[in-house]
């Protein structure tokens, strides 16, 4: 549906783009990535809270192949999330400032590994080199190497395993038995 080929790598950048986020440092990490991933697709699915035009200024002056970029910058419903998910590798979160963040629940949900920097609350839920990539600076370099090494080591089916391990600890069931536990007491 994306038109993205089978076998072409995918990162997704998902929800509201607002400066924080850091889709203007993804997208000079893009730059640099296509020069060792010329066939990299990066989906932009979200809308903007910002200006629109600064984006698409940064896209054309640094020269990103239309073919690598998949723009979808409407409102997202329901029922299409999991088609984004599920064309992607690895979710990127490049933010410069956090608390938590949803898309990182919404990639597990999926079984989807996700590359974070290290602000807030997201190395507690993306657990390094078992669920995903910290990245330790929000700056295109330190976020282009982090992609390119998931890619290179192919690091994806052993974090997918990590994202369904621990999902375990959210489960009802894991639920229910500490609610049994507090219950002994």
């Amino acid at each position: 549906m994306l038109g993205i080929p089978a076998d072409a790598p995918a990162i997704l950048f998902f929800g509201y783009i607002r400066k924080y986020k850091g889709l203007d440092i993804l997208l000079r990490a893009m730059a640099q990535l296509l020069k060792t991933l010329p066939e990299l697709r990066l989906i932009v699915a979200g809308e903007f809270y910002g200006d629109e035009a600064d984006y698409r200024k940064l896209v054309e002056g640094l020269r990103i192949p239309a073919k690598n970029l998949v723009l979808a910058t409407d409102y997202i419903a329901n029922d299409k999330v999991a088609t984004y998910f599920s064309a992607a590798n690895v979710v990127v979160l490049p933010y410069r400032s956090a608390t938590q963040s949803g898309i990182v629940q919404i990639a597990y949900n999926f079984d989807v590994p996700v590359i974070a920097t290290d602000v807030g609350g997201l190395s507690e839920v993306v657990i390094d080199g078992v669920s995903g990539i910290i990245t330790q600076a929000a700056t295109p370099e330190l976020f282009a190497k982090d992609v390119e090494r998931f890619f290179s080591e192919g690091l994806e089916e052993k974090l997918r395993a990590g994202v369904r391990e621990g999902k375990k600890k959210y489960s009802w069931g894991t639920f229910v038995e500490g609610i049994e536990q507090i219950a002994k007491y």
